[in-house]
């Protein structure tokens, strides 16, 4: 997870298990920025993807290029986990 969703998604109203997995993530610096390594569940992940939409912009809120790449870079990270179950 790129560091300005996590950023973002600290400063949020998550669920516990949401909370859980980002406290028990590991910082990776990446150039400028850094990563977190998050290991929970695809479900979990989908969960927090939700969460940072408005990275996205809309609604009146004008998007940051940086946060909505961020968020985007996420989005396909998440699409490659494990399908939902039927």
């Amino acid at each position: 997870m790129p560091g300005k969703v996590a950023d973002f998604l600290r400063a949020a109203d998550l669920e516990p298990a949401e909370r859980a997995a980002l406290g028990q993530g590991t910082t990776v610096r990446r150039g400028q920025g850094y990563t977190l390594r998050v290991t929970a569940v695809p479900a979990v992940h989908r969960q927090l993807l939700a969460r940072c939409q408005p990275l996205d912009g809309g609604r009146g809120v004008p998007a940051v290029p940086a946060q909505r790449k961020a968020r985007r870079g996420y989005e396909h990270r998440v699409s490659t986990l494990a399908p939902i179950g039927p």
